[in-house]
């Protein structure tokens, strides 16, 4: 039997009208202390919870109680923010 033809399909190229802009070219890269700011706020939270749980409970701040892991825990989850801000 003969073998059919192969056929190349053409490489779509919409108009430039419709072509959207570049977003990584028109994105800002972020500021430098930026992963210093996020860095900063995973160990000031793990320090926090480690100096509460080696204390038993007097320090950070003893009138908190457990209100201190919130604190803790916070200043983790808010570097999770602040690292999405990352580019």
């Amino acid at each position: 039997m003969p073998k059919s033809q192969i056929r190349k399909k053409k490489v779509y190229t919409p108009p430039a009208e419709v072509r959207p802009a570049s977003e990584a070219a028109s994105r800002k890269p972020s500021p430098p202390w930026l992963p210093v700011l996020g860095v900063g706020m995973i160990i000031f939270g793990i320090l926090w919870l480690v100096v509460f749980y080696l204390s038993a409970g007097q320090y950070p701040v003893a009138a908190w109680g457990y209100w201190n892991l919130v604190v803790g825990f916070t200043a983790m989850v808010g570097s999770l923010a602040v690292f999405s801000r990352w580019r």
